[in-house]
């Protein structure tokens, strides 16, 4: 399997080497002006009627390559320190309500009327900047790698203002030169200006994209052509202190000062350090009702890991990921970290992390380092060859070793290559993993990944293998299950429909299959689908699957310590769902899922679960989230019910004031949350947050906790 694998990758490789940029017709230049442009959404300076203007936006959806029936303008300006844009959306074709979900910073894509703006400064079509807004004012913005993919968690200082009314609405943005990371003399980037417009159930974009791939795909970025190359930049130097004061149910008030440094050494290289940093206006994680074998994967959210997030946690597979950045400091206190990152030139990208936490006397738990160094190097037009190695130091006194129940250190090393072709219809990897630990045996150490996919109009499919050793150890990363080798393959097909309801339809197969290590089947699943997506974005989803599990270990079914089933035994079963998305146009907005058929030890499982939305726009958006799980056995478990319930009340008073509010229930752990979290964005990038927390446990023995976080931050600039 390998083998073909590698054969097709490198007859792709050999076509990309003669390959051009898809969209290099599709140019805009800048005009460099003199005065200051006052950012007030009214775009009436006499700068913006000499600019250059790209129009003639192409449709995405409903259906890609024709003109698009909305209208837009887009103008760009700029000066010694900005660039400025002035965007006009007109409702030419179809008028009516905006549809806003908040003023919330990041809002979500299919719930807003919007812009996206996608930058790519060093034109390698792989990584870059967006930028948006939605009708009513509220910013978007993140990084952009793999050629579309968004990392909405960096954030950085940029003005922008909306004005509106029935016949158009109209944003005028200033974006300081040094917050997009650039290689100094470059005098043309890749650029492309996306428009989601709900009322009139149509995605467009200046430079055309396939409707299979996102408006800001940097695959299809048309040409930003600077007549001079944007001025250097010079040393862009940050600090952001805090102060926190906490309180909680013991009464016991605690104070804590730490802050960020960021420096870049370029204009497209970071460097960024924390002393004592803290994490308490952080959001919670959201509860689920946990039926799986292996742990749970839960998404980072602590602003230090997040920018270029991409160079370290992204390197390998969903379940396959040698660095996992929540090893790092849950529960126990991080003392100080460094991490530089960025672009080099337009072919290498670095990342190195530090991070020390500190040690915990009551279990025993030593100082640990933490270093992680990856480089990636772009190869042909838009695949790239990435290293990177992790490594775990415990600060254990020699004198303690034998005494310690934590290993003294532990090393990953991997390189992976992943490509894409110029016209991102192929896709593909290659992953090779090795993990190295103290009195460990480290022979069965290893693990090997790869895939190839392509993703046409019509045709998706995919095939994949992975392999990891029984002895692979990677601590400081996410890999739930060892000892196993997995092939994977999945083909759909989409029917396309115009002037129809229905955008398009079509049918999806599946198959994963687990050998252990005597290449003896473990696990199996057979999975048919059908999709159907409606021209107002709703959705409907059917899915039939087909399960075989030989389990490995002793398993509780039900998490319930009644009993386990034993290892060894085999089960089977199917079971048929079904999911409904509701059209996001609309103030309310709901979600179905329906569940039901088999489960282990030939019981039955049925569940179902909602999530309703309204809307208040644009200040205040109400959500629900309930989910049930009934599951019947046999003798000792017989019927278990599982309720999860959550209802988050989420306030925007303006663009710079948010209050959130956050409550759950998860009866499998008969476990109670609260949040509530308020944010005043003072100034650019400066935050007062007010956080409350409250946990009650109820078995099998009742516990309260709460506590109550006042932490304030301020942005220093030093140019």
């Amino acid at each position: 399997m390998i083998r073909n694998i590698l054969i097709s990758l490198l007859t792709l490789f050999i076509n990309d080497l003669y390959s051009q940029k898809i969209n290099q017709d599709f140019k805009i230049h800048p005009k460099k002006i003199d005065e200051k442009i006052k950012i007030d959404g009214l775009i009436n300076e006499n700068e913006w009627k000499n600019a250059d203007v790209a129009k003639n936006f192409f449709m995405i959806t409903p259906v890609d390559g024709k003109k698009a029936q909305q209208e837009s303008e887009v103008r760009i300006l700029y000066d010694e320190k900005y660039i400025y844009f002035g965007i006009v959306f007109f409702n030419n074709s179809t008028q009516g309500d905006y549809a806003v979900e908040s003023l919330r910073r990041d809002f979500s894509f299919n719930k807003n009327d919007n812009l996206l703006i996608a930058i790519d400064p060093f034109n390698n079509q792989t990584t870059g900047f967006t930028f948006g807004l939605n009708a009513y004012g509220a910013q978007w913005d993140g990084t952009m790698y793999d050629g579309g993919r968004v990392d909405l968690n960096w954030d950085t200082k940029w003005v922008s203002e909306v004005t509106f009314d029935n016949d158009k609405w109209i944003c005028e943005i200033s974006i300081p030169l040094k917050s997009i990371r650039y290689k100094e003399g470059v005098s043309e980037w890749g650029i492309n200006f996306g428009r989601l417009d709900l009322k009139a159930n149509e995605k467009s974009s200046w430079a055309p994209v396939p409707r299979q791939f996102p408006s800001v795909s940097l695959a299809y970025t048309g040409v930003l052509v600077w007549d001079e190359p944007p001025p250097k930049q010079g040393k862009n130097i940050s600090v952001i202190p805090y102060s926190l004061l906490n309180k909680n149910q013991d009464k016991e008030n605690t104070n804590k000062i730490g802050g960020d440094f960021k420096m870049n050494f370029s204009s497209s290289l970071n460097l960024d350090l924390t002393i004592n940093p803290d994490f308490s206006q952080v959001e919670v994680d959201q509860q689920i009702t946990d039926l799986d074998r292996f742990e749970l994967f839960y998404p980072e959210k602590r602003q230090f890991f997040l920018e270029n997030a991409d160079l370290f946690a992204n390197f390998g597979y969903k379940t396959i990921r040698p660095f996992f950045s929540r090893r790092i400091g849950l529960g126990v206190p991080i003392e100080g970290g460094l991490r530089l990152s960025g672009n080099i030139n337009e072919k290498w990208r670095i990342g190195l992390m530090n991070i020390q936490t500190q040690s915990l006397n009551e279990i025993n738990l030593p100082k640990q380092n933490f270093g992680v160094f990856t480089i990636q190097k772009k190869v042909f037009d838009r695949s790239s060859l990435g290293l990177m190695f992790i490594n775990k130091e415990s600060l254990i006194d020699s004198k303690k070793i034998n005494n310690s129940n934590y290993s003294k250190y532990n090393r990953s090393l991997g390189i992976e290559y992943n490509y894409a072709s110029i016209d991102n219809l192929w896709q593909g990897k290659i992953l090779i993993l090795k993990t190295f630990t103290d009195n460990f045996d480290n022979n069965k150490n290893s693990s090997l990944a790869s895939h190839l996919e392509y993703n046409s109009t019509n045709w998706k499919w995919r095939i994949q293998q992975e392999f990891i050793g029984e002895d692979f150890n990677a601590e400081v990363g996410y890999v739930p299950r060892k000892g196993f080798l997995k092939l994977s393959s999945s083909l759909g097909y989409l029917f396309y429909k115009e002037n129809s309801k229905i955008i398009s339809h079509g049918p999806q197969f599946s198959r994963i299959l687990y050998l252990d290590k005597n290449y003896i089947k473990t696990d199996l699943i057979n999975a048919l689908s059908y999709l159907i997506n409606y021209k107002n974005r709703s959705s409907l989803k059917i899915f039939l699957q087909q399960n075989f599990v030989k389990l490995l270990d002793d398993f509780d079914p039900i998490k319930s310590n009644i009993k386990s089933l034993l290892k060894g035994s085999d089960h089977k079963w199917n079971y048929l769902s079904l999911e409904y998305l509701s059209n996001q146009q609309k103030k309310l907005t709901y979600k179905f899922e329906g569940i039901i058929g088999g489960y282990y030890q030939n019981g039955k499982r049925k569940g179902i679960g909602t999530e309703l939305g309204y809307r208040f726009q644009p200040y205040v958006s109400l959500s629900s989230l309930i989910t049930y799980n009934s599951i019947e056995l046999e003798s000792p478990w017989n019927e278990s019910n599982f309720w999860l319930i959550g209802a988050k009340v989420d306030i925007t008073l303006t663009n710079k004031i948010f209050f959130s509010n956050l409550y759950q229930y998860n009866k499998q752990f008969d476990l109670w949350n609260f949040n509530s979290r308020f944010q005043w964005r003072y100034k650019p990038a400066s935050d007062l947050f007010i956080v409350f927390n409250s946990n009650q446990i109820l078995m099998p023995k009742e516990v309260k906790s709460w506590n109550i976080n006042f932490k304030l931050n301020y942005w220093l600039n030093f140019n």
